[in-house]
């Protein structure tokens, strides 16, 4: 971890800008510097008043572990190994917030079983009670172990230069400001919108692109131009780990650009996946798409999404964005089709 010299206090006002310089984010302030009053840890445990780590204490060590790795193994032979092994120990908060996560939506059910066969005893009360306040507990965990998972994965993306992303499922948090949503999740909540943490509601860009894609200061220009027009914008990729689509997540996932990522891989088996694949993204009704020079796919996806009528921005391998004339142009489609 990259940490700054303290900077000297001249005058007695500089004290305020230090102060503020020194405590955590607000994300942490949120989770961790106002807990509940009394809260459950483990099931079957009475209530009790419990404290919070300190939410400057939390960020610090958060960051520094994932940084330790980096700085204990640059300059050695182990130095290849740092992203993986960063990757997953903020994974391994991932994991531990699903699991909470499960836990809770359990007892949430069993609240809302009560609820429906409602009793005057006392004994309904108090289990009705307990009940609320395990679910709310489980609620502020949870909480906690996504804003140190977030804050991980941003020391991880600006440690290693890529974003981190979870190995299957969703992540979204209601304290970060990014969220990366796996297309399973999104598809089903778009239907039955039961969660809106996991809903993303601004317009929708699709991208698309290779494997081996190099070329990103275009890629992040144009994509900036495309947020600058739609603020709210939610970017969806194909959900590949690197090349082209590694690039677009990682223009999301810059802190303050605020752009919801779906990942939106390939899922079943067969020859025609990939390209069903490209019809659902059609789907989606985007409103534009940006689009780099790769395999067959990208030029099924274009003609698709040409027929729908979205605006295209397209680049070439190695080359700045294709003129739209050309796009209209014989040939163009083929162009596209070259082999990464």
């Amino acid at each position: 971890m990259i940490r700054k010299r303290p900077a000297s206090v001249e005058r007695f006002t500089d004290l305020k800008t230090l102060y503020a310089e020194a405590i955590a984010t607000p994300e942490f302030q949120t989770v961790f510097g106002d807990p509940m009053p009394l809260s459950i840890i483990e099931p079957g445990d009475e209530p009790g008043e419990h404290d919070m780590p300190e939410p400057i204490a939390a960020q610090a060590e958060c960051g520094g572990i994932v940084a330790a790795i980096f700085d204990l193994f640059t300059g050695t032979r182990l130095e290849p190994f740092a992203p993986e092994i960063a990757w997953g120990i903020v994974n391994s908060f991932h994991f531990a917030a699903g699991k909470i996560e499960r836990r809770e939506d359990a007892i949430a059910q069993e609240l809302g079983d009560l609820a429906r066969r409602p009793d005057l005893s006392e004994v309904y009360s108090n289990e009705l009670e307990e009940k609320q306040l395990a679910c709310r507990s489980l609620a502020e965990q949870r909480d906690a172990i996504e804003c140190m998972r977030d804050y991980a994965a941003e020391m991880y993306r600006a440690l290693s230069g890529w974003p981190w992303s979870p190995a299957k499922g969703s992540r979204a948090s209601s304290v970060s400001i990014a969220s990366q949503i796996a297309v399973q999740d999104f598809l089903r909540e778009r239907q039955l919108v039961a969660r809106e943490r996991h809903l993303p509601q601004g317009p929708i860009v699709i991208f698309s692109g290779p494997a081996q894609w190099e070329n990103w200061q275009p890629v992040w220009d144009r994509l900036d131009q495309i947020k600058a027009r739609l603020p709210h914008m939610t970017l969806v990729t194909t959900g590949q780990r690197k090349g082209a689509d590694a690039i677009a997540a990682a223009w999301a996932a810059r802190p303050g650009n605020g752009v919801p990522l779906v990942a939106y891989g390939l899922y079943g088996a067969g020859k025609k996946v990939a390209f069903n694949r490209n019809r659902k993204l059609v789907e989606l009704k985007p409103v534009e798409a940006l689009l780099c020079e790769g395999s067959g796919l990208q030029a099924n996806l274009y003609q698709l999404l040409r027929k729908a009528s979205v605006p295209i921005h397209a680049f070439r391998k190695g080359e700045a964005e294709i003129p739209a004339g050309a796009l209209r142009r014989p040939g163009a489609v083929q162009s596209l089709a070259c082999a990464a």
